[in-house]
């Protein structure tokens, strides 16, 4: 997967991780690799940086913890995934002409 694209399915993750629990760097590689990402500390720290610039997250020390803003993107997030994946995954459905 491009590294673009990567990044944006990592801090959607970030976000659905940060639901139940403050992140910390160690503690959200492991989850991630678990779900096939290939990436590194230094790329989750930029990513959970990225997200607190979008005021999605909020630092406090080495933790990070979702905003209410983050929260109501997760909402829309999850709702968008929810149609790409419907008209992605549909088996034996053509794609709709643009």
């Amino acid at each position: 997967m491009h590294a673009e694209v990567q990044n944006l399915f990592v801090r959607i993750h970030l976000l659905y991780l940060a639901q139940n629990q403050d992140l910390n760097v160690s503690e959200a590689l492991p989850l991630l690799e678990e779900r096939g990402y290939r990436v590194g500390e230094r790329e989750i720290k930029q990513e959970l940086e990225h997200l607190t610039q979008e005021n999605f997250l909020t630092a406090h020390g080495d933790q990070w913890s979702l905003t209410g803003t983050g929260i109501e993107e997760f909402k829309e997030i999850t709702t968008v995934l929810g149609r790409v994946s419907d008209e992605l995954l549909a088996k034996g459905k053509k794609p709709s002409k643009v």
